[in-house]
């Protein structure tokens, strides 16, 4: 009885996250192609996609990596690109209510852009701390392990896949998929079109930092924008 909650949790999770997760292999793929024509060995591709386990923070060092830029300018782009795991991981926190330090770890490692839009609003809902738990597991363990798979057959097909499938733009579709839910709330939208505008407009700085810039610049407008809505709802 004790795991029922669980299984239904992770039931409900994992079958609402399937049709969504179909977005996942087509920038798999193009995050193994990329890393193998990085120069990069499949042993360290494959190590990069475990560790690090962040597509977009793997595609954005990757052109540093190959241009020989600086240790700190990598793991700088890098935490950039992940900052906004900082607003999922404060908006999803209150789901994990009752949970022990280790559990909030490793679903923290777990934590993707896919899992957070499809996640926080019932978490935020549901009681039952099991139920919930069951219901961010189920489909974050689904996620990780069809990047790795979906990740592993771009390392090995890497030149074997002919360019006209596009698959670049399938995955930039796939971003747009989960960008499209998560806008709905006001400081994500003003986060997205501020950090985008200024990304665009400083896109000739050198080491892509025009990026970086752009990133913290959303970020902020987002707190911003967050900060501002709640005075206003304050009586």
């Amino acid at each position: 009885m004790a795991a029922s909650p669980f299984r239904a949790g992770a039931r409900e999770g994992f079958l609402g996250f399937l049709p969504l997760s179909v977005g996942l292999i087509p920038w798999a793929m193009v995050t193994g192609m990329a890393m193998i024509s990085t120069g990069l060995t499949p042993l360290q591709a494959m190590g990069m996609n475990v560790i690090v386990f962040a597509g977009t923070a793997q595609l954005g060092t990757l052109p540093l990596i190959a241009i020989g830029a600086p240790l700190w300018l990598m793991v700088a782009t890098a935490l950039a690109l992940n900052l906004r795991f900082v607003i999922f991981s404060a908006a999803i926190a209150e789901g994990f209510r009752g949970a022990d330090s280790p559990t909030r770890w490793f679903c923290g490692h777990l934590l993707t852009d896919g899992v957070f839009a499809h996640c926080v609003e019932k978490m935020l809902k549901v009681d039952d701390a099991r139920w919930r738990l069951g219901y961010f597991l189920a489909p974050s363990l689904w996620s990780w392990l069809l990047w790795q798979a979906s990740t592993m057959v771009g390392v090995f097909a890497a030149g074997s896949i002919p360019k006209h499938w596009s698959l670049e733009f399938m995955a930039s579709i796939a971003l747009l998929v989960l960008l499209v839910p998560m806008a709905r709330q006001r400081p994500m939208l003003v986060a997205a079109m501020v950090g985008g505008a200024t990304s665009v407009i400083l896109r000739g700085m050198p080491l892509r930092l025009g990026l970086i810039v752009g990133i913290v610049a959303g970020i902020g407008a987002g707190f911003a924008a967050e900060h501002w809505h709640g005075r206003k709802e304050v009586p």
